[in-house]
């Protein structure tokens, strides 16, 4: 039902490459350019760092996803001339609690097992607060990251998973393409080269994840306030200078990045149990059809 919300306004396939090649386009660039020229992304990224600040580059690092969701929202409403709420919804309307549950949930637990590794492993994490810095932070990342995993699950749980779901008419492969696509959109992170391919395990596992409740829950809302919690408690909360998102946070990891089990823990633990919460609470039924079925 959700998929087949796309056919809403005026299809034509064609409308459905644009906007996501011209992303795609820029991170396969990029990745193609660091590739090419053997350039050290964390090196990169801390000489922008001591240029800019933290705060700054962190804020032009979610301007520029700010301006692909207005991009996409934009194209979304006048040119296919599909109405937002059917992007992001099979119900009447956006069903705000359900944001708000599943945000609370994971903010939960990365806070809970955060300070557990804190206390349990105390040279893990090195206490970085600055109250000025912080604030500036909190400042940005409230108003700016939200937009940024918005857009994300607007391009490949919404916009994607219709486009791709209406034009092979099979949700499992709606569901696969666009989890897949999600992980690789994140190879060029600096997390891959120093900790390895595995980690696009975890990022490939993540979009399945976010299909999974996208499909079962016939809407957009638990991947969007589980991404919003994600990005934005991590941000605030923890960092390390070997990451995509590097901000002055309250902690900063100091442990040496490994492949290990912090990979596949929340993919075969933690993904499992959400599921399981969010099955019962939101009584889910029918799953062979919901991720396996036709659109019709």
């Amino acid at each position: 039902m959700y998929i087949a919300q796309g056919k809403q306004g005026k299809i034509g396939l064609w409308k459905y490459f644009p906007i996501p090649l011209i992303f795609i386009g820029i991170m396969g660039l990029q990745f193609l350019f660091v590739v090419v020229m053997n350039i050290d992304m964390t090196a990169l990224m801390e000489q922008e760092i001591i240029k800019k600040g933290k705060n700054r580059f962190f804020a032009e690092n979610m301007l520029f996803m700010a301006v692909f969701m207005a991009a996409l929202l934009f194209w979304v409403k006048f040119v296919h001339k599909q109405s937002i709420l059917s992007l992001t919804t099979s119900r009447k309307k956006i069903d705000w609690g359900r944001i708000f549950f599943i945000f609370g949930l994971m903010s939960s637990f990365i806070i809970i097992s955060t300070l557990a590794v804190y206390f349990l492993y105390p040279d893990t994490y090195q206490i970085n607060f600055e109250p000025e810095p912080f604030l500036i932070l909190t400042l940005i990342a409230v108003l700016l990251v939200p937009i940024q995993t918005s857009f994300e699950e607007y391009l490949f749980r919404g916009y994607l998973m219709q486009g791709v779901g209406i034009a092979t008419k099979s949700k499992l492969i709606a569901l696969l393409f666009t989890s897949i696509l999600f992980g690789v959109m994140h190879i060029s992170n600096p997390e891959v080269g120093k900790i390895g391919p595995i980690i696009m395990v975890y990022y490939i596992g993540t979009g399945l994840f976010l299909g999974i409740i996208t499909l079962m829950d016939e809407g957009l809302e638990l991947a969007l306030g589980f991404h919003a919690a994600n990005n934005l408690v991590t941000v605030l909360l923890v960092t390390a200078d070997w990451t995509a998102l590097q901000t002055d946070s309250i902690f900063i990891d100091v442990s040496d990045p490994s492949s290990g089990y912090e990979i596949l823990f929340p993919v075969l633990i933690i993904f499992p149990l959400f599921l399981f919460i969010l099955s019962k609470k939101y009584k889910w039924t029918n799953w062979k059809d919901k991720l396996l079925g036709t659109v019709n």
